[in-house]
């Protein structure tokens, strides 16, 4: 591809994470409040965005680094609020499956709920998946998210309750949008109700993070229990 059809690629990609980029800025602000209210440095704080890049991870890892919890467990309940990563990583990785090592690398590097979504999307709608386009947003989401954890960090001593003005519900609601996007799929509707419904279980009988895994293994056993029959009319 050209340098100008890259770079039209690239800031097509940034536009369409836009919206993910919006909707996750308040939690970005909060992180980085909350950290430096649990006796992170501005420092430290920037530095977990960098290198982690994973929004409910570093939640998690508040939580869990002032509380004398083992260092083995802060890893295992960290991985399982990512494990849906496995399953991102899996199905995103045949569509670029084409493109060099490194590409591959530094795009799963930046995989994250929006890009995954956007990608299956654009995957959808018959149209490739490029490097460019995607560096476009991944480029748009990790750069706002290290800003907003800065700014967080630095202004949010001004905010005297930060849990309590529930700034951070614009990230949920955004992700409702991304699943309701997929209802045209076959199945949809029983495997969002089975997900859901056993994550919500998992909550209550035993506890967070541990409900992000449980709840999307039942809806991956449900899918793999169901007939293939409706397979065909799936956009490859």
């Amino acid at each position: 591809m050209s340098s100008a059809t890259n770079l039209d690629e690239f800031i097509a990609g940034a536009r369409t994470c836009l919206p993910a980029t919006v909707a996750s800025a308040p939690f970005g602000l909060l992180f980085g409040a909350l950290a430096i209210e649990n006796g992170f440095s501005i420092f430290e704080t920037c530095l977990m965005s960098l290198t982690v890049f994973a929004g409910a991870s570093q939640m998690v890892g508040l939580e869990l680094f002032g509380q004398k919890v083992a260092p083995w467990l802060i890893v295992v309940s960290i991985f399982a609020v990512n494990f849906r990563h496995v399953l991102y990583s899996a199905s995103l990785g045949r569509r670029i499956s084409h493109w060099p090592l490194w590409q591959q690398a530094l795009s799963f590097f930046v995989l994250a709920d929006p890009p995954y979504a956007e990608a299956e999307r654009r995957a959808e709608q018959g149209k490739r998946i490029t490097f460019a386009w995607y560096s476009g947003v991944g480029a748009m989401l990790y750069v706002c998210w290290q800003i907003e954890t800065l700014l967080g960090a630095i202004f949010g001593s001004l905010l005297p309750n930060k849990q309590a003005l529930g700034i951070d519900f614009l990230l949920p609601i955004y992700f409702l949008g991304l699943v309701m996007g997929f209802r045209k799929r076959p199945r949809w509707l029983p495997i969002v109700l089975v997900s859901a419904a056993a994550s919500m279980l998992a909550y209550r009988l035993v506890g967070s993070p541990w409900h992000v895994s449980i709840g999307a293994l039942a809806g991956i056993v449900l899918a793999a229990a169901l007939p293939l029959q409706e397979a065909k009319d799936e956009t490859p």
